[in-house]
């Protein structure tokens, strides 16, 4: 297993993965802007699945569930140039001009900017960094996360939407929000910080609501998803394990076959 993260400054970093796969479930802090140099990358979220391949640029939101599997490609290390948008930074960007914008409620999604020009050459122009010795100077840092926010508000319009949302999850229907995202191997805490809970307060409302440990939960649904997707859709164990919420195989075959009655492989 190579992985390896360079960063520049807190907030840019350029990771190089030469294994077969680093899959990961998170829910980010802050909006990240991707610059793909190579590889490809699949972003799982409830209800759409992405597939970004090399020269692609796109933008993951903070505060959203999404299992992101990245895969080297044709012998080739996947490599990222990676931006953190945080939300200090953002506050203060809009504090300094007169937007005009107004925050509305947009659906979640990642946001695709495909090889843009404009948002490849500023990505690019940090590459040389990476190789220096010594500290990068914190003004030019600021300047190129400012060009970034600011080509980002020139070829989407409704980004300011995205960026200037600063709130915190509030206490949500517990219900829906697991019915939609059960299938993200998040701790217990996460669930419960994405609903607005404390972990005390989530599992005291998740037995209530669903008469069961979240555990017992989770592993059944994810299992009922995966016999979905092996039955109907013919999919190999090998790419449902990941996307169902299970970190291994063998542990996710051991699993469907106690419950099942026969390994995941039998059902293709």
């Amino acid at each position: 297993m190579d992985f390896q993260i360079q960063y520049i400054t807190p907030d840019i970093k350029l990771s190089t993965y030469d294994d077969k796969l680093f899959k990961t479930e998170a829910v980010f802090e802050y909006h990240m802007l991707v610059w793909l140099i190579s590889g490809e990358t699949k972003i799982i979220q409830a209800d759409k699945t992405y597939l970004f391949k090399a020269g692609d640029i796109f933008l993951i939101p903070r505060n959203h569930l999404a299992t992101i599997i990245n895969y080297p490609k044709d012998g080739v290390p996947h490599k990222a140039v990676v931006m953190h948008l945080t939300t200090e930074r953002l506050k203060q960007f809009y504090a300094s001009i007169e937007s005009g914008h107004k925050t509305i409620c947009l659906e979640s999604k990642i946001h695709s900017f495909q090889s843009h020009p404009l948002l490849k050459s500023c990505l690019a122009s940090l590459v040389p960094y990476f190789e220096m010795k010594g500290p990068f100077p914190e003004n030019i840092a600021s300047l190129k996360i400012t060009e970034a926010i600011s080509i980002l508000r020139e070829i989407d319009k409704d980004i300011d939407a995205v960026l200037t949302d600063f709130e915190e999850p509030g206490k949500i229907d517990l219900v829906g929000f697991m019915e939609k995202n059960y299938m993200f191997n998040m701790s217990l805490e996460r669930f419960g910080y994405l609903t607005g809970r404390s972990l005390s307060t989530f599992n005291r409302d998740f037995r209530k609501v669903f008469q069961a440990t979240p555990q017992r939960w989770l592993t059944q649904k994810r299992l009922e998803l995966a016999y979905y997707h092996l039955k109907e859709k013919r999919k190999r164990p090998s790419d449902v394990f990941l996307e169902v919420g299970f970190e291994d195989l063998s542990h996710f075959s051991y699993t469907f076959k106690k419950q099942y009655g026969l390994v995941p492989s039998a059902l293709i």
